[in-house]
């Protein structure tokens, strides 16, 4: 059984790199090790921009 849930946890863990829901964990990371001098964007403001973004510099995506 724990097989079954450590091969789920990991195909979700794709399915959500595939997705981009970890674009904001990679931002804070990247964030980090960058060495900026203020603090992060929120959540909120990371999806706002990144959607602002994508509306200005469209690129092929699916939807």
């Amino acid at each position: 059984m724990n097989a079954v849930v450590a091969g789920f946890r990991g195909f979700a863990r794709y399915l959500g790199g595939v997705m981009g829901a970890d674009a904001y964990a990679k931002y804070l990371e990247h964030h980090a090790v960058s060495g900026h001098d203020g603090p992060p964007m929120t959540e909120r403001e990371f999806w706002r921009d990144h959607t602002d973004r994508q509306d200005r510099n469209p690129q092929s995506r699916c939807c």
